[in-house]
């Protein structure tokens, strides 16, 4: 996974339908466990949140931004 700068999932500015992510679910938000996936619908309005910007990934999963994934090679996802 490459992270970059503004690349936390904040920033609505940095997502685009497509990407692949690290999305953290609501049942998951003790244990900080993520699930990478492609994003197929921005479902936060405002322009940035403290927590992450809130995503359904293709297949259905709903969760906060974690991480946006830059890696070309987007290890795990067909």
């Amino acid at each position: 996974m490459i992270r970059g700068p503004g690349r936390n999932g904040q920033h609505r500015g940095s997502l685009r339908v497509g990407q692949t992510v690290d999305v953290i679910q609501k049942a998951d938000q003790r244990s900080g466990k993520t699930t990478r996936g492609i994003v197929e619908e921005i479902l936060t309005n405002s322009l940035t949140h403290p927590h992450g910007i809130k995503v359904r990934l293709k297949g259905g999963i709903v969760g906060r931004v974690a991480a946006v994934i830059t890696d070309p090679e987007k290890k795990g996802i067909e």
